[in-house]
């Protein structure tokens, strides 16, 4: 028996992923078969599909991409926590983009009921990516402020829900046509990055965190008191030393189940808001990817595995 699956023959743009068949996984010790109805897109896809990052994620053609899902368990061996049926979300190392994926339990954890299998499959790496940015630096106190560079995508509509929740003061920058969105969501002062300088516009800052690289986290250090840093998942360099008391942290994911069963259950209660950019069906995955790469609206592109 054979199933869908996105993979990507070769490094280069959108024309490199295609859609194929693949063989049934199996479950095994601590390995779940996940039936999969909805995958995040995120933008480490396209990264690796045009191969900047060949050596630290070396690939094997024909390559399954995808780190997110959800969906339901079909398939488990002997003394798993799980049982067929049970609905799941989590972080997929082996490939989100295909109909049945064999997936590390430890990185799974259940759907609460309520939460959709759409919104379920944009929280393992946002989610994760936010809550883990935050205090990358340190547990942050009520009362500081923190610099959101990038607020309107996947990450940083839920990390500036996070920032407010622990009583941070959150000021953001983002295109002209995401302002509206970022302030329903409760940011304190929104910045056009395309008509201000945020560096005069923000003032004084105690932490920030950059989602869209450029020249932004460069220019953000000076807005930090002695002892405050720059977290960057864009910018591997920004971790270089420093001599003015200021550090800049080069942020990864780290896989984390607990967490994200907290993130779901405070997601379906409705305490965080996860914004649907758009949702595809699986055959339009490689399109989606690309617009990831280009530029889309507010939120998370999802690919919806229902749809026709």
């Amino acid at each position: 028996m054979t199933h869908r699956s996105i993979v990507l023959t070769r490094f280069g743009g959108a024309e490199a992923l295609e859609l194929a068949t693949a063989p049934m996984p199996e479950p095994a010790p601590g390995i779940a078969v996940v039936r999969v109805r909805a995958a995040g897109i995120n933008g480490i896809d396209w990264k690796i599909r045009e191969g900047f990052l060949k050596d630290t994620k070396p690939v094997a053609f024909p390559q399954l991409l995808g780190m997110e899902l959800a969906g339901e368990i079909v398939a488990v061996a002997e003394g798993s926590r799980f049982a067929v049926g049970d609905r799941v979300f989590g972080l997929a190392p082996f490939g989100a983009y295909a109909d049945f994926v064999a997936v590390p339990e430890a990185v799974l954890a259940p759907t609460p009921a309520g939460l959709s299998d759409i919104v379920a499959a944009a929280l393992p790496v946002a989610g994760l990516t936010a809550w883990q940015m935050l205090h990358a630096a340190g547990a942050p106190k009520a009362g500081q402020t923190v610099l959101v560079h990038g607020a309107s995508g996947g990450v940083g509509t839920l990390l500036v829900q996070m920032a407010k929740s622990l009583g941070l003061t959150v000021i953001a920058t983002g295109s002209t046509a995401s302002l509206p969105h970022l302030r329903d969501l409760g940011v304190d002062r929104v910045i056009d990055r395309t008509a201000e300088r945020f560096e005069a516009a923000s003032g004084p800052v105690d932490l920030v965190i950059d989602l869209a690289g450029g020249d932004a986290p460069d220019r953000s250090f000076a807005l930090l008191p002695e002892g405050g840093a720059v977290v960057s998942a864009v910018r591997p360099d920004i971790a270089a030393p420093r001599g003015d008391g200021r550090r800049g942290l080069w942020f990864m994911m780290k896989p984390d189940g607990e967490r994200l069963a907290a993130l779901g259950t405070v997601a379906a209660s409705g305490e965080l808001k996860v914004t649907i950019a758009e949702t595809v069906p699986l055959e339009a995955i490689p399109a989606a990817i690309e617009r990831n790469r280009t530029g889309h609206a507010p939120g998370k592109i999802v690919a919806d595995f229902t749809l026709a």
